[in-house]
């Protein structure tokens, strides 16, 4: 969370809640990598809490770097491919894994490219406007080509799934995304984060909602299992 050290921190710890109590409700082992996803959004807060700390308290400083980096590195590398790779392990017909594999490998691709940007060139965090700005030397020329492979990793597979709800994912990145790049453009990184956690709401009740259908078809498979729970 992009507005201080206690909100990030705050929210990591909301968000690993949630992070726990999705990982509860599984299913099905294919489905650890969707419901990990409040999690590591519950890492990257803490990285960005530490960013905070280590800008406004000199002591803090040797932190800096190393926290920016963290934050960036999911930011920027984990994303584009753990979402589509988190739908792609959710969908049960092969025929339909190819176009998901299709928008993991454009995540691969901008993934490995950006990585490639935060070892070669600079990165620095600064505390402007009562945000966090990220800058990054990047080159110019294709950053408009990587926004626009990002964006495609990250919000095209949600709506391609065929389950109930998953589209209130893909909205919500793509609404987020707009948002914070019409409003805070300078802090995308930062403040898109913010919205994006909504994320993990998400996700808890796609799983819970899961998890009760399955219930429900066992107990309609198996009626003496709800005869044994009465």
């Amino acid at each position: 969370m992009c507005f201080s050290a206690n909100v990030s921190f705050g929210a990591s710890v909301v968000l690993a809640s949630i992070g726990v109590a999705s990982i509860k409700k599984i299913q099905q082992p294919n489905q650890i990598y969707f419901a990990t996803i409040p999690l590591l959004f519950s890492i990257q807060q803490i990285s960005e809490g530490i960013v905070w700390v280590s800008l406004t308290n000199s002591d803090f400083n040797f932190l800096q770097n190393p926290s920016t980096y963290l934050f960036l590195f999911f930011a920027q590398v984990i994303w584009p491919i753990w979402v589509p790779l988190a739908v792609m392990k959710l969908e049960h017909f092969k025929s339909k894994r190819r176009l998901y594999l299709f928008f993991l490998i454009i995540g691969i691709v901008i993934a490995f490219y950006l990585g490639m940007c935060l070892f070669l060139f600079p990165v620095q965090a600064k505390i402007i406007g009562y945000h966090i700005t990220y800058i990054q030397n990047f080159p110019a020329r294709v950053r408009n080509f990587g926004e626009l492979m990002y964006g495609l990793a990250t919000i095209i597979p949600p709506f391609l799934s065929q389950i109930k709800k998953m589209w209130i994912v893909g909205i919500t990145i793509m609404i987020s995304y707009i948002i914070t790049a019409f409003f805070y453009e300078e802090y995308i990184l930062s403040v898109w984060c913010f919205f994006a956690s909504i994320i993990s709401i998400a996700v808890f009740f796609i799983l819970n909602d899961s998890k009760k259908k399955t219930e429900g078809w066992n107990g309609y498979l198996n009626p003496q299992t709800q005869i044994n729970h009465h």
